[in-house]
């Protein structure tokens, strides 16, 4: 089962081979993002090790969605051992967010 995510907006898009799931998930992400992908395979009859695939959209898109959900595509890919895909279906080794300009990280204040 081929796994597609995109956490680059507040609504979140889960493709789980043709099965589309759409999720306004705000400022919930981190904490229910796990829970929401494994409830989706649940929904489907299937569990983590059915994944074959990962491929997620890393940006451009909101600076901590794309780092939550990056982390999370790292994380089942390299814990499953199956293959990870960028937007452009090049096969990586790792995720790295493209935020489409540098992040804004404002000075200590101290």
């Amino acid at each position: 089962m081929k796994l597609y995510l995109d956490t680059s907006t507040a609504q979140t898009v889960l493709r789980l081979d043709d099965q589309e799931y759409l999720w306004d998930s705000g400022r919930t992400l981190a904490r229910d993002l796990l829970k929401y992908i494994h409830d989706c395979l649940m929904e489907q009859g299937k569990d983590w090790h059915d994944l074959t695939e990962i491929q997620f959209f890393a940006g451009p898109g909101s600076f901590t969605g794309l780092r939550i959900g990056a982390t999370v595509v790292n994380t089942l890919a390299e814990q499953l051992q199956i293959p990870l895909y960028n937007q452009r279906g090049e096969k990586v080794d790792l995720i790295m967010p493209e935020y489409g300009r540098p992040a804004n990280i404002t000075p200590p204040r101290k």
